[in-house]
């Protein structure tokens, strides 16, 4: 697995691709160049949709989307959830996919240890607090929000509900009781704040 530094800092390109997503790009770009510490307000469902999952279950989905799957698109760490930033339309169609898939486990062998906990998912009329573009250090206080794999394009590659779908199930089975799921992940344990994702495998 190869590491790439500074994930947790956007790129220009990146910063610029999430501003597209306000009404207001230039002044969200120029908010940014005045204080590039400050976290902003922006709207979902025209450039992006965010699934917001407890922290340590969404760390298991990046596990899964890392080592058997796609790879992710940017993901931020904000007030104790990961924020998985997703293709539009996402947070429409991704409930009603684990809805099904949950209803069908309950007749099958997969029992409660498959079922997904809660995900708060935001799409057109919503909007997520999105970290500031130079990240947090010694000397800039934490907003509470980070990157964790920052957007480094101007058109990062976003994962759709079913990808969502696939991640989510398989993060529940890792969570089964021991014996019923063996978990093979290349990360450190979940409780290890320190995450490198080899976003060279991102499409």
């Amino acid at each position: 697995m190869s590491r790439t530094p500074n994930v947790s800092y956007c790129t220009e390109d990146g910063a610029a691709w999430l501003a597209t997503a306000g009404a207001g790009p230039h002044g969200t770009l120029a908010l940014w160049a005045a204080r590039p510490d400050a976290p902003v307000v922006l709207p979902c469902g025209s450039v992006f949709d965010v699934v917001s999952a407890p922290a340590m279950f969404g760390r298991r989905m990046l596990d899964r989307m890392w080592a058997e799957g796609p790879g992710s698109g940017p993901v931020a760490a904000c007030r104790g959830r990961l924020l998985l930033f997703t293709a539009p339309g996402t947070a429409q169609r991704l409930p009603s996919l684990l809805e099904w898939e949950q209803w069908g486990a309950r007749g099958r062998a997969a029992g409660p240890e498959a079922i997904v906990p809660p995900l708060l998912c935001h799409g057109t009329g919503d909007a997520v607090t999105v970290p500031p573009p130079t990240g947090t250090g010694p000397d800039r206080p934490s907003s509470g929000c980070r990157w964790l794999i920052a957007p480094d394009t101007r058109l990062p590659w976003l994962p759709g509900p079913e990808i969502l779908l696939w991640a989510a199930v398989r993060a529940a089975r890792t969570a089964s009781p021991v014996g019923t799921e063996v978990r093979i992940s290349i990360f450190p344990p979940p409780a290890t704040d320190a995450k490198v994702y080899d976003v060279s495998r991102r499409r």
